[in-house]
């Protein structure tokens, strides 16, 4: 059956909304009515779709208010698609604001559509540590029909730090069916002045103070002290001046490169020969799982739901957080055994794609959309 499906996030570059582009061009290309309704064009949604349209959360800026309002203008667009599109379900990527401008809507729109909440990570794990926030992350959970979270990890940190016990299920991320690398590998390597004999070290997220790039870093360059190789560092945010100041310091200018934030991720991870995700918090660590896709193993911590993507001694390493000479280490142990790498890296790829495939994960959601729309709610 075909849905009309209105889906909220936060647009930027981040994990929770790289999901749901991608699950609304899946669903779009299963036949079902995509509307995304969000403050501007999600971030990976690069092209025209038939059957996917995009309606803009507008604030407007008027002098009563200090701070404008954007959750509940959010609300009153989200009742409008909601009314004129005559929307089955608004599935929502975040606790706050999303799922309480959610409520709101289908409270306006005469609770004619369902509500489902997945929840990512640092509405949970950061957010919901704040005792002021806590009551109203708890009312968005639970006036919603159906609440999913990325890991089982994330499901027991909901239930623990808010006391919730209603049904919530876990739906990893995904990858798409296939990856596919239009690009000349070798060619790229030249552009980027990466020698033949160099080994390639890939990091990828916002840069935020949570994903210890530094330690990315450090862990480089003791890496770098044994074995000829090059860091790319793909992203942006707050910490990447610090990030550059500290390579300055280490004196690794020439093998350090800071990319930016990429479209064709799939292009620049494939160039690495490992991964290095060193996290404090992980709710899922997506980056990870979409370096996986291309047979590229991963050194993770033992944090949130990195293990729940990373099989240790098989697709990669896990070790302590914080610890950036054992991530080093580990890299090293890696990097130094060939038949290890090559096992790895196939592995890697093969889980992605068998555990983390989006048909899977997809036809998961499609499941508790028809649970909702058959009176399946889960609101106590």
């Amino acid at each position: 059956m075909s849905l009309k499906i209105g889906i909220t996030c936060y647009p930027t570059v981040g994990g929770s909304g790289i999901v749901a582009t991608e699950l609304g061009k899946r669903l779009a290309e299963k036949g079902h009515e995509i509307h995304f309704i969000t403050s501007s064009l999600p971030f990976r949604l690069q092209r025209v779709y038939p059957n996917i349209r995009f309606h803009e959360v507008k604030v407007n800026q008027y002098q009563v208010f200090q701070y404008p309002p954007y959750d509940l203008t959010l609300a009153s667009k989200m009742a409008d698609v909601v009314n004129m599109y005559d929307l089955d379900i608004l599935h929502v990527h975040y606790a706050i604001p999303h799922a309480v401008s959610a409520a709101l809507a289908k409270d306006m729109s005469g609770g004619r559509v369902k509500v489902m909440t997945t929840l990512h990570g640092t509405d949970i794990t950061v957010l919901a540590y704040d005792p002021s926030l806590q009551n109203i992350i708890r009312y968005g959970i639970d006036r919603s029909d159906k609440v999913t979270g990325v890991s089982h990890f994330l499901i027991e940190q909901t239930r623990e730090q808010l006391g919730i016990s209603r049904p919530m299920e876990p739906i990893h991320n995904f990858v798409p069916p296939n990856v596919t690398l239009a690009h000349d590998q070798q060619a790229l390597r030249q552009g980027y002045g990466i020698d033949n004999d160099e080994d390639v070290i890939v990091h990828m997220s916002n840069f935020r103070p949570v994903k210890r790039v530094e330690d990315v870093i450090r862990a480089f360059k003791l890496i770098r002290r044994e074995r000829k190789s090059k860091l790319l560092l793909i992203g942006d945010g707050p910490e990447r001046h610090s990030l550059e100041k500290l390579v300055h310091e280490c004196s690794l200018e020439q093998d350090v490169l800071f990319l930016g934030s990429q479209n064709q991720i799939y292009e620049l991870l494939a160039l690495a020969d490992l991964m290095l995700l060193l996290s404090e918090k992980e709710s899922f660590g997506l980056t990870a799982l979409e370096a996986m896709a291309v047979g590229v193993p991963v050194v993770g911590t033992d944090v949130g739901g990195i293990p729940e993507v990373i099989n240790d001694r098989e697709t990669g390493l896990i070790c302590p957080v914080y610890d950036y000479e054992a991530a080093a280490l580990a890299a090293l142990a890696i990097l130094r055994d060939e038949a290890m790498h090559q096992r790895m890296a196939s592995a890697a790829k093969a889980r992605a794609f068998s555990k983390f495939n989006s048909d899977t994960i997809v036809a998961e959601y499609e499941q508790l959309y028809a649970e909702m729309l058959n009176g399946y709610e889960n609101n106590r």
